[in-house]
């Protein structure tokens, strides 16, 4: 019983290392797909109320929470590049929407996002050519 307890648990780190080499986007689509599969939701349920409490703490508990705000502080050149990042980041934006925020900087693009998440965007922004912060 041993042995297929330690194949079990190698099939599951070798899923969790695949997973962990996957963009932010692809983690979503996956998501989806499991959702969709399993005939689930990924609905919060009451207990995911604990990390607002965190939040609405002093700012020291919201940096070690690893919440974290992405302000993009000029759209730089190539804004086209950064519209489409906006769009990869935040799926639900227009691209009028994200043509405005590269527009009315300083934008927040992220609100309390965990941390690799943040940081995920802030590559993206970065790499687009975008000027970010992350508070």
């Amino acid at each position: 019983m041993a042995e297929e307890t330690t194949k079990a648990n190698k099939a599951v780190e070798k899923l969790v290392e695949e997973i962990a080499k996957l963009s932010v986007l692809d983690l979503s689509e996956l998501v989806s797909a499991l959702q969709e599969k399993l005939g689930v939701s990924a609905m919060p349920v009451a207990a995911a109320a604990a990390p607002a409490a965190v939040q609405e703490g002093s700012g020291e508990a919201k940096d070690e929470g690893g919440l974290k705000t992405v302000v993009m502080t000029n759209a730089g050149g190539n804004k086209i590049g950064v519209i489409k990042a906006l769009r990869e980041i935040n799926q639900n934006l227009t691209l009028m929407d994200a043509k405005g925020m590269t527009e009315a900087v300083p934008a927040e693009i992220l609100k309390d996002a965990k941390a690799e998440d943040a940081k995920a965007a802030e590559e993206k922004l970065k790499a687009a050519g975008a000027t970010v912060e992350l508070k």
